[in-house]
């Protein structure tokens, strides 16, 4: 049987290249803007305007928030062929919003643009942008697309944390803030906006009819719902998305209340990206064929490990970059885990609607870990009960996807039906 991808103009990986190029390029920029940008400008606020922590990731809390809220439903859009116009006019929505928090002066307005740029991340960053490789490929044939695609994305951090720190040494936070939003409304916007063309996605076998489709959807998505693999997909995922959003929203001060200066800090969070594209690599070159479920149960084995030596080592500058290569690593591959679970775990129809189901609780965590953290942090104004409640998530992380790994086993040629 040819598969979706082979069917009726579906495009192969070589064909999908112009695309999977733009949304790397977009991804890089969305995530390095949107995402990664926020504790560095968020310190430089806080100092200048006298904003407590809890004040100033309390917005970063609500928008992600938000996100989580509209995560199903991009998905759903995405899927219907929408892709270009929810990825295009939410970055240049982004862009407006980047601009005018670059005018702020008071908190109520800071929360509200804040809010606003945290909900458009469920339209901006990785998962509608994997929704959108799985319709042009197919979403069996997907896989090759989203390795690739998160190759791309891994340079997110490594490009944008050094980018902001210098334009806030050599302009300050309301000049970096605007310089942003010119990245978002000429760059992400108008990869997103050019390059992503439903005429060109592969279509399914069979019955092509919309409304046939949308019921399968639907059909696909009630299926995934009662199989226990989905459930505890969505712990363990839940679990990383808490971890990753606690560590990447604090590392930075995190690193600095352990005796690190500033330059230090920075060069080892900047590893994290390179050690992220390294990891991708090592999985494209050498497990290239190795199922999504074993690789990912050996990559969540890591987190526990490198947030357990940042919690109890002493350390230096070396110490911290291998911790944050290791870490990088362990993401990298993870990320491209997380972008196939769906097709190889649960379902190859509804990609967007499911994975949108799965990505609801992960960013009401990733919503609700920065704010958690700072508040644990605010009781003793120490991160060491923050490093001990990210080693615990890490733990819940890595023991739900192996039991999800292990009820997937037995079923895994019916997951593909």
């Amino acid at each position: 049987m040819p598969s979706s991808a082979a069917i009726n103009g579906g495009s192969s990986p070589v064909k999908a290249h112009g695309l999977i190029t733009a949304l790397g390029v977009g991804q890089i920029c969305s995530w390095g803007s949107l995402y990664y940008s926020f504790p560095l400008i968020a310190e430089a606020m806080g100092a200048e305007l006298g904003w407590s922590k809890p004040d100033l990731y309390g917005a970063a809390t609500l928008g992600l928030v938000l996100a989580a809220l509209a995560a199903y439903p991009v998905g759903v859009a995405v899927d219907r062929g929408h892709g270009r116009w929810v990825m295009g006019l939410s970055s240049l929505l982004a862009a407006v919003l980047l601009l005018l928090w670059s005018q702020v002066t008071s908190l109520v307005a800071f929360y509200v643009l804040v809010a606003g740029i945290g909900a458009l991340q469920a339209a901006t960053l990785y998962e509608p942008a994997f929704a959108v490789i799985a319709r042009r490929m197919g979403a069996s044939q997907s896989r090759s697309g989203i390795t690739a695609l998160t190759l791309w994305g891994g340079f997110a951090s490594t490009a944008f944390i050094p980018l902001v720190q210098w334009l806030l040494n050599e302009w300050g936070w309301r000049e970096a803030l605007i310089a942003l939003a010119a990245v978002n409304g000429i760059i992400c916007t108008g990869a997103y906006l050019i390059f992503i063309q439903p005429t060109r996605d592969a279509q399914p076998e069979g019955d092509i009819d919309p409304g046939h489709q949308r019921q399968q959807s639907k059909d696909a998505v009630q299926a995934a719902l009662k199989r226990p693999v989905f459930w505890a997909l969505l712990l363990s995922l839940t679990a990383y998305a808490a971890m990753f959003s606690a560590f990447t929203f604090h590392m930075y001060p995190l690193l600095l209340e352990r005796g690190l200066d500033t330059a230090s800090v920075v060069q080892a969070i900047a590893l994290i990206g390179p050690a992220q594209v390294a990891g991708r690599i090592v999985v494209s070159m050498f497990a290239a064929r190795a199922s999504m479920r074993m690789v990912g149960t050996a990559v969540v084995t890591v987190f526990p490990l490198a947030f357990g030596a940042l919690a109890f080592l002493n350390l230096d500058f070396l110490t911290v970059a291998a911790i944050c290569v290791t870490y990088g690593a362990a993401n990298g591959i993870f990320t491209i885990v997380r972008g196939m679970v769906v097709p190889e775990m649960l379902s190859r129809h509804a990609y967007g609607a499911i994975n949108g189901l799965l990505t609801v609780p992960m960013t009401f965590a990733r919503a609700a870990a920065p704010l958690g953290a700072a508040a644990l942090w605010g009781l003793s104004s120490s991160y060491a009960s923050v490093l001990a409640a990210i080693l615990a998530v890490a733990f819940v992380l890595a023991t739900a996807f192996w039991f999800a790994a292990w009820l997937s086993r037995p079923t895994l040629e019916l997951a593909h039906d």
